[in-house]
C-alpha cells in the first residue's frame, strides 16, 4: 500500500488529535475529521459533524478514506456502561462503517491498560475495544500508547501546577511506568500508516525509548525541574489515593479526574511497555527526551494561560 494521503480522525479535537492534525498539517495530508461541535476553518481539515454513535456522520467520515486514526475514546466515565459506550460500542460503529466503505487500512489507538484489563472498567474496554479490531477483518495496526504528556494536556497539568507550589504527590514508591510525548506518537501514527508486512495485524506498545520507564519519583521531579522547582514528593498509598479521591468527587462531581477507576490502574507498580512488543526500530524511534519534553510542555501551559 502507498502512503495514503486522505485519512479520516476520531478525536480530532482531543488532546492527541489536535497535535496529530497539526502535524498532518505539516505533511501534507488531507483530513476528515469527525466533532460534536462546530469548528473553526482549519487548513486541509474538513469536519464532520456526529460522534461515534452517529451512524450516517461515521459513514460520511469514512467515505473514500485510505486511512483511518481512530484516537476517539472515553477516559472518565460514572459507570461501566459510560465505558462501554464510548470504547466499545464507538469503536464497533466505526469498523462497521469501515467495513461497508472498504476502507483500506484501519489504525487503533488503544491504551497500556489494556493489558490489565482486571484493573479497572477503562482497561476493560479497551480491552474489549481491540478485541473487536482484531476480529474486523480490516488491516489493522493497535497501539498502546504509556502516559501521554504534552501541549493541551489537561490530565497531568495539576501536576505542574503543583510543582510550582513545591509539592507533586505520586502513587506508591514502587511503581515504574513508560511515558511518551504527545509529538512523537503523531509522528508514530502517520509513519505506520502504509500497510506493510511491519504494521499489519500487529499491536505494539510504545514509548519515550527509556528501558525499564521511570520511577514515579523520576517524574515528579522532571515536572518540578519543568517549571524550576524541587518539589517534595510524597507517596500515596491507595487507601490514600481513594480518600482523595472521593473528596475530588464531592466538589467537583463529574469533572473530577481521579476517580475510583483511575486509582484502580494508577497503584498497579509495572506500567512498563513490553520491549518484545515495540516499533521496529528502522520504522519509528521516540526523539524527545523526557526533561526537554516536560520543559516545553511548562513553556505552552505558561504561554496559553494554563499555568
Amino acid at each position: 500500500m502507498t502512503r495514503p494521503t486522505k485519512i479520516a480522525v476520531t478525536g480530532g479535537t482531543g488532546f492527541v488529535g489536535q497535535m496529530l492534525l497539526e502535524e498532518c498539517e505539516r505533511q501534507g495530508l488531507t483530513v476528515r475529521a469527525l466533532t460534536r461541535r462546530e469548528q473553526e476553518h482549519r487548513q486541509g481539515v474538513e469536519w464532520v459533524q456526529g460522534d461515534l454513535n452517529d451512524t450516517a456522520a461515521l459513514a460520511d467520515l469514512v467515505r473514500g478514506a485510505e486511512a483511518v486514526i481512530h484516537l476517539a475514546g472515553v477516559v472518565n466515565a460514572p459507570d461501566i456502561a459510560g465505558f462501554e459506550e464510548g470504547n466499545v460500542t464507538g469503536t464497533l460503529n466505526l469498523i462497521e462503517a469501515c467495513v461497508t466503505a472498504g476502507a483500506p487500512r484501519f489504525v487503533c489507538v488503544s491504551s497500556l491498560s489494556a493489558r490489565e484489563p482486571q484493573l479497572s472498567a477503562y482497561g476493560a474496554s479497551k480491552h474489549r475495544a481491540e478485541k473487536l479490531v482484531k476480529a474486523s477483518g480490516l488491516d489493522w495496526t493497535i497501539i498502546r500508547p504509556p502516559a501521554i504528556y504534552g501541549p493541551r494536556d489537561t490530565d497531568n497539568l495539576e501536576l505542574f501546577k503543583l510543582a510550582k507550589w513545591g509539592v507533586v504527590p505520586m502513587p506508591p514508591k514502587d511503581g515504574r511506568a513508560s511515558w511518551i510525548h504527545v509529538g512523537d506518537l503523531c509522528r508514530l501514527l502517520l509513519k505506520i500508516m502504509p500497510s506493510s508486512e511491519a504494521t499489519t495485524r500487529k499491536l505494539y506498545e510504545v514509548d519515550d525509548g527509556r528501558a525499564n520507564g521511570w520511577t514515579h519519583y523520576e517524574i515528579a521531579r522532571a515536572i518540578g525541574w519543568a517549571v524550576d522547582r524541587r518539589p517534595w514528593v510524597p507517596h500515596l498509598s491507595e487507601g490514600m489515593l481513594r480518600r482523595v479521591s472521593a473528596v475530588e468527587r464531592f466538589f467537583k462531581r463529574s469533572k473530577a479526574k481521579l476517580t475510583p477507576d483511575r486509582v484502580g490502574y494508577m497503584v498497579h507498580p509495572d506500567w512498563v511497555v513490553n520491549a518484545q512488543r515495540a516499533v521496529p526500530r528502522p520504522i519509528w524511534r521516540a526523539k524527545t527526551p523526557m526533561r526537554e519534553g516536560m520543559k516545553a510542555t511548562a513553556k505552552w501551559y505558561k504561554k496559553n494561560g494554563w499555568l
